[in-house]
């Protein structure tokens, strides 16, 4: 891991708060900091790229609007669209237009999956969601 050397000017009770965890951890306040921010800034390295703004900007939404993206679904209109498009490609060869139709409900799709799994894994990141409570 490369690493890269910053000067940062922090409020002198967001600086007790670090040096007391480090502390009660029994380690550098630097290390402190940086656990902090990896926990608080996911990676999205493999977000596709169209996403990846929305993503990162998920991570200072508030646990309301968290919970929100979380619940979201498609709508029934297009749950709809895609289970028939899907069954008629069982059945037959779809028109050029339904596969285009098909291939945006199954992108859709993904990118509604993306957003509430990185909504879920924020809310367990601030320690108000556990998957073994959902069940």
């Amino acid at each position: 891991m490369t690493f890269q050397t910053i000067t940062l000017n922090i409020p002198a009770r967001v600086y007790q708060r670090v040096q007391r965890a480090a502390e009660a951890v029994q380690s550098p306040i630097e290390k402190v900091i940086v656990e902090t921010l990896d926990t608080a800034l996911p990676s999205l390295d493999d977000v596709p790229p169209e996403m990846v703004d929305e993503l990162a900007g998920m991570s200072t939404l508030s646990v309301k609007s968290l919970w929100q993206a979380a619940r979201s679904i498609m709508s029934a209109k297009q749950q709809a669209r895609l289970r028939r498009l899907t069954a008629l490609q069982r059945e037959r060869p779809l028109k050029p237009a339904e596969v285009r139709q098909l291939d945006g409900l199954v992108n859709e799709y993904a990118r509604v999956t993306l957003r509430k799994a990185h909504a879920y894994a924020l809310l367990h990141k601030r320690g108000l969601y556990s998957a073994a409570h959902s069940k």
